[in-house]
């Protein structure tokens, strides 16, 4: 699929709780919003901003096997789990999206996104492109935006900036932010962040444009169902 053109858990750990087909909307017309871009491209930053921004818009709390860091609350932050505990849950096909990440494991549940939705509001998401991959399988109405920073040059200082790394860790984020543009033509959305508040906007703007067109769709719809109806019923009038 080309990208259209740019800008215009409780713990809920219930395995009961979790669809174990693909979930299209059952929420109202919420559905999540997933961003991703290389390490650097500030997918996360605009994920921070537009729920800092925006009442219809919630954030999923993932679960993960690390330990917590220093003022990281369990449910707040994350769903610390146990190595053992996630691998039942992933096995029991509990996470929408879930992926290892330098020896640890991370995801998010089905039933934690789901619980965000029946709130009435949006779940908005930065994860890799690995992790969108699984998210759509999941929830088949996701709307994805894939961030580009604004030039090759910007990038390579955003990756190198972080100067406790090793040569070899960079090459690692390098070979990994190589990959994740590789897939752009896999998203919906492409969005350059050259300016912040100007991707946030479009970004915005991206997610209004989406609840309009399925609220338009839903009620062509019923108008269609609406129409089918009553020419039928005067089909089988006109025949006896």
């Amino acid at each position: 699929m080309s990208p259209k053109a740019e800008g215009v858990d409780a713990r809920g750990l219930d395995a009961s709780q979790a669809a174990a087909q693909p979930q299209a909307s059952a929420f109202g017309g919420q559905f999540p919003v997933i961003l991703s871009s290389p390490s650097g491209g500030g997918k996360t930053t605009i994920a921070r901003e537009l729920l800092g921004r925006r009442n219809d818009v919630g954030y999923s709390v993932s679960c993960t096997t690390r330990a917590p860091r220093a003022g990281e609350v369990d449910g707040r932050d994350y769903y610390f789990l146990s190595r053992e505990e996630f691998i039942r849950r992933r096995e029991a096909g509990d996470f929408a999206e879930c992926a290892e990440v330098h020896g640890n494991l991370y995801g998010t549940l089905k039933s934690e996104i789901s619980r965000v939705l029946a709130t009435g509001k949006h779940v908005i998401m930065d994860i890799d492109v690995q992790g969108a991959r699984q998210m759509r399988r999941s929830f088949v109405d996701s709307v994805t935006v894939f961030v580009l920073p604004p030039s090759g040059e910007v990038l390579l200082q955003r990756l190198k900036n972080r100067k406790t790394e090793s040569p070899q860790q960079l090459i690692d984020r390098l070979n990994s932010a190589l990959h994740e543009l590789r897939a752009v033509e896999e998203y919906e959305y492409v969005v350059v962040n050259d300016d912040l508040a100007l991707a946030v906007q479009r970004v915005g703007s991206i997610l209004d444009a989406e609840v309009v067109s399925r609220e338009r769709v839903a009620g062509l719809r019923h108008s269609v169902e609406a129409l089918i109806a009553r020419l039928e019923q005067e089909i089988t009038h006109t025949s006896r």
